[in-house]
C-alpha cells in the first residue's frame, strides 16, 4: 500500500509542477479530462438506453 502513496505523491508534484510553470496548458488539460468524461458518460448513457429498447 505504500506505492500508492508515492504514487499519489508523484502525481501530486506533478501536477503542482505543471500548474505553476504552464498555467494554460494546465487548463488545457483539465478541459480535455472533463471532454473526456462527458464522452463517456454520453456513451454509457447511449448504452443504457439502447439495452432499455431491447437491443435494437
Amino acid at each position: 500500500m505504500q506505492w500508492v502513496k508515492i504514487l499519489m505523491f508523484i502525481v501530486i508534484v506533478f501536477a503542482l509542477y505543471v500548474i505553476i510553470t504552464d498555467p494554460a496548458k494546465a487548463a488545457d488539460y483539465v478541459q480535455v479530462g472533463f471532454e473526456a468524461i462527458s464522452s463517456a458518460a454520453h456513451s454509457i448513457g447511449d448504452f443504457f438506453t439502447w439495452a432499455a429498447h431491447g437491443g435494437h
